[in-house]
């Protein structure tokens, strides 16, 4: 076994307090990036005054949402399995992990662009919206649509950095491409007034970018890592399979969830374009918050595969005990601004009143999910690290009906049901992973 200076299992450095602060920080940061730059698009549509430009944006980018997130296992479950080779002192299998990640990307993401007709054909039937809305929404697809190899690589790069627990890198990969598409979208949009098409060139060229900057990151890792690259070792069967049967788990279990929130965004684009812009602005709160707390829940990733790397129950039970902690304390925090500086940003995001006055109506829930989600969200966490993919899968399924029968039950309440309903969808989620804990402890050897 090819090992990196302190990486193999024996001399693990300790886990504390400090150490998953240390890893969770830059996370944080780096995740944040990705709502503020959605915070960035939204108002920037909404200084053109009229609803139909954030609407657009909202339902351009929900597409996007839903098929590239159909993809995030580039993400997740690379992050799960380098962090096992990490914990075990595998130099030859971080880098075939690498190597099968972005093969994979670079393969899906040539298929969107081969099928990007019937893609579009099929995302257009599904939307509800205003015609205005659509057309713009429709343009929007037509330049995104080739960010789609750079955008699955990049997931992929982000994932093998942070399953090693070099979040510095990752954040420092994750700011470039932000700070890259917000400089191109204040440019294209606000200088050059291009509008929707301006917000989705600016994305597609920072995503092209980002991915050739995080290849050289990545190779600059490796130099000081031992090991070889080996190509019998990327298409390894049992490793191949290993991949596409997490992979494929955490692909069908993505699909559940997202349907929620395309669900969520729909029914809202079905009472008018005010309502669907007041609640994009809200889902830019609920973003902003889940981004806080996956950077606990992707610590959690990386310190539970690093202790099932290692075999070593005492290391994981600590893995989750401090990361819980310090998800919960920002989950508190973050409700807390929601709650007393929310008017604020509803005012920073659109000058129309009539949204301003309906996201105002429904800023409540926003403020409340926080709270009520970070639980699952550290759940996710410690089931990826653990590679437990299919758990994930089936309470994703048992979540998505709760969600729907919730809301059948809550539609006399219009808007306020609807949010509920999605409040529900993430308790339930907690509530059905946390049955499978257990199980997944005892699977942990506990040393001596």
């Amino acid at each position: 076994m090819n090992s990196s200076p302190g990486v193999s299992a024996p001399f693990l450095p300790a886990l504390t307090h400090a150490r998953v602060l240390a890893v969770a920080g830059p996370i944080v940061l780096s995740n944040l990036s990705t709502p503020l730059l959605g915070l960035v698009d939204t108002g920037i549509m909404g200084q053109l005054g009229d609803a139909k430009y954030i609407s657009g944006v909202a339902l351009g980018s929900l597409i996007f949402t839903f098929l590239f997130w159909a993809f995030g296992f580039l993400r997740m479950g690379t992050t799960g399995l380098v962090a096992q080779a990490f914990g075990a002192g595998d130099g030859d299998e971080l880098r075939a992990a690498l190597g099968r990640a972005l093969l994979i990307a670079g393969i899906l993401g040539t298929l969107c662009w081969l099928l990007q007709s019937p893609l579009k054909l099929f995302s257009f039937q599904l939307i509800q919206g205003e015609a205005d809305a659509k057309l713009l929404a429709q343009n929007y697809f037509d330049i995104r649509i080739w960010s789609a190899p750079f955008t699955l690589a990049n997931y992929a790069l982000i994932g093998w950095l942070l399953g090693q627990q070099r979040s510095g890198l990752a954040l420092l990969l994750q700011v470039y491409l932000n700070g890259m598409n917000v400089g191109l979208d204040a440019l294209f949009v606000l200088h050059w007034g291009w509008g929707v098409e301006g917000v989705a060139l600016g994305t597609v060229l920072a995503e092209t970018s980002a991915a050739f900057v995080g290849l050289g990151i990545a190779l600059f890792v490796l130099r000081d890592i031992e090991g070889r690259w080996q190509g019998h070792l990327i298409i390894a069967r049992d490793k191949v399979w290993q991949t596409l049967s997490v992979n494929r788990d955490i692909m069908i279990r993505t699909l559940l969830l997202m349907s929620a929130f395309a669900f969520f965004t729909l029914e809202g684009a079905r009472q008018g374009n005010e309502l669907l812009a007041a609640n994009a602005i809200l889902m830019q709160l609920v973003a902003t918050s889940a981004y806080f707390l996956d950077g606990f829940a992707f610590a959690a990733e990386a310190f539970i595969g690093e202790a099932f790397g290692s075999r070593d129950r005492r290391r994981f039970d600590l893995a989750v005990r401090l990361s819980t902690f310090w998800a919960l304390a920002t989950s508190v925090v973050v409700s807390a601004l929601f709650w007393f500086q929310g008017a604020n940003f509803i005012g920073m995001m659109t000058i129309n009143e009539d949204v301003h006055t309906l996201a105002m109506h429904y800023l409540g829930w926003a403020a409340m999910l926080p709270v009520l989600s970070v639980w699952c969200y550290q759940l996710d966490g410690i089931f990826i690290g653990a590679v437990r993919t299919v758990e994930m899968r089936n309470t994703a399924a048992v979540s998505l009906v709760l969600f729907f029968v919730s809301f059948w039950f809550l539609t006399p309440y219009g808007n306020h049901g609807l949010w509920a309903a999605l409040a529900l969808f993430n308790v339930g989620r907690a509530l059905a992973l946390g049955l499978y804990y257990p199980r997944l402890r005892r699977s942990v050897p506990a040393l001596v």
